[in-house]
């Protein structure tokens, strides 16, 4: 495990998430009908600020692999803007409009940036800030001692393997007839 102190960024960022979906589930409740809006609006409001305030406490951490986040979270929001995307595209569909449309389009923002950051953070907190450096590509640190072809993993495998294949193997004669 990691000696390194983290801000409770998952915690925070499940509490927003869930904030989102009881709004979400109130809305889609009352989606026929006539919708109060003020109860939706202030989970939205709450669960906007638990992001901001989970993304500030993130930028104040040190020693963190902010190489190894942007490269998850960035793919990682690639795919989740997407899935909003076609979540806004289904109410369009239903022919959702005014209030409900913007408070449950806000919503798919909020889930849009939040889920990617979790992902990002799960993975990048394992991560020494060291090897980071080489997973980003715009950062200011390069690893030039392996190229980026080749995974870490198999080139220790192989040494692996070539070491033990000096003493354990021998020579076979070849046996074609």
């Amino acid at each position: 495990m990691s000696g390194r102190r983290h801000p409770p960024f998952t915690e925070l960022g499940m509490l927003s998430l869930a904030l989102i979906v009881v709004g979400g589930i109130y809305l889609a409740s009352h989606i026929p009908q006539h919708v109060p809006l003020a109860p939706a609006i202030v989970l939205l409001v709450a669960s906007s600020t638990l992001l901001a305030v989970n993304l500030g406490l993130l930028t104040r951490v040190r020693d963190f692999a902010w190489g190894r986040f942007r490269q998850v979270s960035g793919w990682a929001f690639l795919a989740y803007a997407f899935t909003a995307g076609m979540i806004e595209y289904a109410f369009l569909r239903d022919h959702l409009s005014g209030g409900p449309l913007v408070v449950l389009t806000l919503s798919l923002v909020v889930y849009a940036v939040q889920v990617p950051t979790l992902i990002g953070f799960t993975v990048a907190r394992w991560e020494s800030p060291e090897s980071s450096a080489a997973a980003d590509p715009h950062g200011s640190a390069t690893d030039h001692r392996r190229p980026r072809s080749v995974p870490r993993w198999s080139r220790a495998s192989a040494r692996a393997t070539t070491d033990r294949s000096a003493h354990s193997i021998r020579r076979r004669p070849n046996r074609r007839p």
